[in-house]
């Protein structure tokens, strides 16, 4: 019978084993993360989009481009623009930008479309400008002198101005679409009973929009994208052209679509978002 200490050589040399594969094991995810480190894989963080309202409307008019873009892993912010004159509104958008942490893709539906090309200046995380049936001023141009540029819109004979107070005293003047004109002008593409619900609920903009000043261009910095609508009673779809080609942008048009082609295709519209996020990368 062999003495039983020569049986520990074994028993140490299977410990030994057992310690060498946790060691093994332990090792595994580090020298992963290593290797994953040094070829530089990590993903990149997908940009936040930013989604700018224009007039007679709100924020909710992006809900099916929502949904769209957080499906697929987008951060999205969709703020209140102030409507009440582009000097305001574009010093409001900017300060929302300034809190947002990271890459932006930013993008303007109708009057939205002067607010961001204004706000967007000098702000270094804007990687990307989408407009959507939408203003796309140089700088010196007011909204009320480019939409004459090009005949088709139908938005000046369907305003119901309404006067209001202005915290200095004067009076200024908000903009409202008449009922019986809005659904035809504005979201002609849409179920009567939507438009219904639009119209009563549509949230006023101040004249002073259409005479403020472009004080910055910023798609002359930062690339861009454009959504042509094609059966907008608004915005010429000439002017929306002309617009996106002046700022070198990469365009899709919607033939038949209204002005709120956003609401009406939002598939195409979140689409064409993503085409900007993907560039940024």
């Amino acid at each position: 019978m062999k003495p039983p200490h020569r049986r520990r050589p074994r028993a140490l040399g299977g410990a030994a084993a057992l310690a060498a594969v946790v060691a093994a094991t332990a090792v595994t995810p580090a020298a992963t993360a290593i290797e994953h480190d040094s070829g530089n894989k990590r993903p990149t963080p997908r940009p936040t989009v930013v989604l700018v309202h224009g007039g007679f409307a709100d924020a909710s008019n992006w809900n099916g481009v929502v949904e769209r873009l957080q499906d697929k892993g987008y951060p999205v912010l969709a703020p209140a623009n102030p409507l009440r004159g582009l000097t305001t509104d574009s010093a409001y958008l900017a300060s929302v930008l300034a809190s947002v942490k990271g890459p932006i893709v930013l993008v303007g539906h109708s009057y939205g479309g002067a607010v961001i090309t204004n706000a967007a200046a000098g702000n270094p995380n804007v990687k990307a400008l989408v407009y959507v049936a939408a203003f796309v001023p140089d700088k010196g141009e007011k909204l009320g002198e480019l939409i004459n540029r090009y005949p088709g819109s139908e938005i000046q004979a369907a305003l119901n101005p309404v006067p209001y107070p202005n915290p200095d005293g004067t009076t200024g003047t908000d903009l409202y679409l008449k009922a019986d004109k809005f659904r035809a002008v504005f979201a002609a593409d849409l179920p009567a009973s939507t438009t219904r619900v639009m119209q009563v609920t549509q949230r006023p903009f101040s004249a002073q929009s259409f005479e403020d000043t472009t004080q910055q261009a910023a798609w002359h910095t930062i690339p861009s994208w454009g959504l042509v609508a094609g059966a907008d009673k608004a915005i010429p779809p000439a002017l929306e052209r002309f617009e996106y080609q002046r700022a070198g942008a990469t365009v899709v048009e919607v033939p038949g679509a209204s002005h709120v082609a956003m609401i009406s295709n939002p598939k195409i519209t979140a689409k064409l978002i993503e085409r900007a996020a993907e560039a940024t990368d």
